[in-house]
């Protein structure tokens, strides 16, 4: 990307949105609450963008002794710029926690605290890497990004937009695992392989659906559309769109379920139709 096309660079409605925002949310906090006002300004005020915003919290986040700040600031930019869909898919993931966690009170708290959106903005960098057949670095960023948030996406996994991984310690997702748009994860969720058999070994998560705390998913199996998964279960098998499974190994439990992981519903009736 040439100086000029830097200069140019224009950030998508979505992302303008996210961005003024979380300006007048930085601002605010700064006012109340003096003693962060530098830090608030270094992470958001002082941008210009959003993008700028994103690859200075890469940086802040993922350095290390073998990579500073400012190159790994210049890696994270550099891959926002070139494919403008990541910065969308971070200003979704942001308002996806936003919607979905009763916990979090602006988007502040996911862009500057939460370890499961820098996961998942990390991730977006090092898919981006791989994808350009930049494999070390990737890994690099991986290995960092395990050893930062407790987090283990492959580079190679393809993850949707609007996902949110509340939590996120010990999150596991393997290298040929697909997950679909609007996903909810908890923590100590694993979307894993069954063996050392290589190829395509690892679940394709549909739309909307939601997987409870200490989940595992294991196999190349789909599971469907809005379904949702118990926390604690083994899934071995395909899950059909809008149903619940629970159990050792996973089974059908109660009845159908629409949008899980907005709703963030992880009760469900003994019997009948729960949508």
């Amino acid at each position: 990307m040439t100086i000029a096309q830097t200069q140019t660079f224009a950030e998508t409605p979505l992302a303008g949105s996210v961005w003024n925002r979380l300006r007048l949310e930085a601002a605010s906090a700064a006012a109340e609450e003096p003693m962060l006002a530098s830090f608030l300004n270094a992470a958001i005020l002082r941008h210009d963008g959003l993008t700028e915003a994103l690859a200075h919290r890469v940086a802040a986040k993922m350095s290390d002794s073998q990579l500073d700040a400012l190159q790994v600031h210049d890696v994270a930019k550099a891959a926002l710029e070139a494919e403008q869909d990541l910065v969308e898919q971070a200003a979704a993931d942001m308002l996806a926690v936003d919607e979905r966690d009763p916990a979090c009170r602006s988007l502040l708290q996911p862009f500057l605290y939460f370890k499961g959106f820098h996961s998942l903005l990390c991730y977006r960098i090092a898919h981006r890497l791989w994808r350009e057949g930049r494999d070390t670095l990737a890994f690099h960023m991986q290995s960092r990004m395990s050893e930062r948030f407790g987090v283990d996406v492959h580079p190679a996994a393809q993850l949707g937009r609007g996902i949110m991984i509340d939590h996120a310690t010990s999150v596991v997702i393997g290298e040929t695992a697909v997950v679909g748009d609007n996903v909810s994860i908890l923590h100590e969720v694993t979307l894993g392989g069954t063996g050392a058999d290589s190829g395509d070994r690892h679940p394709k998560i549909g739309n909307g659906v939601l997987i409870g705390a200490g989940a595992k998913v294991l196999g190349n199996i789909a599971v469907g559309a809005e379904a949702r998964i118990a926390a604690g279960s083994v899934v071995l098998s395909d899950v059909p769109s809008r149903c619940t499974v629970a159990g050792v190994p996973a089974k059908p439990v109660g009845g159908r379920c629409a949008e899980p992981s907005r709703t963030m519903d992880q009760t469900f009736p003994a019997n009948g139709d729960d949508s």
